[in-house]
């Protein structure tokens, strides 16, 4: 297994890690320690793609797995907050729905011995949400630092669930975008 796709593999492991952490208020600090983890398995996203390109080790593997575990990784992330009453539940059940047409797409293309790889548009999706995940990590980790008030928390709730709305945007954009630029693979299948 080359080392993109180990990093790639380590990004999904680290979810079950970061929801501990995220779940569990008795641990102390623990949006700070689920926000750590959520930061180091953003970025293995970045390194595992830079690495793959720049030593010539994309593979099918990587292809599929890469926006696989991004999706696993934030999806999770965000059906957390929905639990801890940090973002709507219908960005995150519009997120969910284009996160599973894409799929549905590539599982499709696969069927046809075709691999998608994701496009700028899906890249600036997976950006657009990272950063929101980070910033409400970020809100709790400065709440639970700072002891601020209720008032201020609500605040920077809604800020988060702002940035959730502006990625939930560019999730289903990406979406469309997507899905046009591979009609002809849906349509075209048996």
């Amino acid at each position: 297994m080359t080392l993109p796709n180990k990093l790639t593999v380590a990004r999904m492991a680290m979810v079950p890690i970061f929801v501990l952490f995220l779940m569990i208020p008795e641990i102390p600090l623990h949006y700070f320690w689920a926000c750590l983890i959520f930061m180091v398995a953003s970025y293995t996203d970045h390194l595992d793609g830079m690495i793959a390109r720049k030593q010539g080790l994309i593979t099918t593997f990587g292809k599929f797995m890469d926006p696989l575990a991004d999706k696993v990784l934030i999806v999770t992330a965000l059906v957390c907050f929905v639990r801890l009453d940090l973002c709507s539940v219908w960005f995150v059940v519009l997120i969910i729905a284009r996160e599973f047409m894409v799929t549905g797409v590539r599982l499709v293309a696969m069927e046809c011995g075709k691999v998608i790889a994701a496009n700028k548009w899906g890249k600036l999706k997976t950006i657009s949400q990272i950063i929101a995940v980070l910033a409400i990590l970020v809100f709790q980790s400065v709440a639970q630092f700072q002891q601020l008030s209720a008032e201020t928390v609500a605040s920077l709730t809604m800020i988060g669930n702002l940035l959730v709305g502006v990625c939930c945007f560019f999730t289903l954009l990406s979406g469309g975008i997507y899905l046009k630029e591979n009609w002809k693979i849906v349509s075209e299948t048996k």
